[in-house]
Formats: C-alpha cells, sequence, structure tokens
C-alpha cells in the first residue's frame, strides 16, 4: 500500500489484531493480490531503530504465506524495537493466525499452485 487514503481505510474499516510487539489490522479489497502497509512511528527510537524493525517485518511478511485479497497494516509497537527477528517472526504468524489470514498449502495463489 503505498497512498495514505489506503491506510485510513483500513484503520477506519478495518479488524484488528494485536499482542505486544505488533498490532494488526486486515479489510477484503476485493482484488487478486493482498497488499501491506507498515506503520513504525518515532516512539520506537531514531530512524536507525525504526528502518530494521520496518525491514525485519517486510522480510517476514515477504516469506509468509498470506490469503489474497487483503490489505493488511503491521502497526509496531514500542516493545518491537527491542525484539529480534525470531520474536517478530513469531508475533506476525500468530497475529496472521488469529485473523484466519495465513494460507493453506493447497491453496491456489494466481496461476500457480503453492
Amino acid at each position: 500500500m503505498t497512498k495514505r487514503a489506503q491506510y485510513l481505510t483500513v484503520y477506519e474499516s478495518g479488524k484488528a489484531w494485536g499482542d505486544n510487539l505488533i498490532r494488526t489490522k486486515a479489510l477484503p479489497n476485493g482484488l487478486e493480490l493482498s497488499r501491506y502497509g507498515f506503520s513504525v512511528t518515532k516512539n520506537l527510537g531514531k530512524a536507525v531503530v525504526r528502518n530494521r524493525v520496518r525491514r525485519l517485518l517486510k522480510e517476514i511478511v515477504r516469506l509468509t504465506p498470506v490469503k489474497t485479497g487483503w490489505d493488511i497494516v503491521f502497526i509496531a509497537r514500542p516493545s518491537a524495537a527491542a525484539a529480534d527477528y525470531h520474536q517478530l517472526k513469531e508475533s506476525v504468524h500468530n497475529l496472521l493466525a488469529r485473523a484466519d489470514l495465513l494460507r493453506d498449502n493447497n491453496e491456489m495463489v494466481g496461476t500457480g499452485v503453492n
């Protein structure tokens, strides 16, 4: 997701799940793909820390099989600044599982089967 209006739509109308590291908001988008947004505010720390958390979240989401047709925003909480990759990965996976957004191995994606 790249536009402020897309984020605001998810913030206002999306359903939320959270834990101590991350808060997730998701909203169906009616498209054949899922779009992701990452919100990492200044209360996490300086730019180096914020960029590290954002990079880790992007990599975790890139490697996670998610159902298509959703706009998902990941909002990092201040405790995420001290978390390592594995803690963030576990948090993302738990939140996506609670939201029922993880894709099964036998679900079709696009033109191929995973």
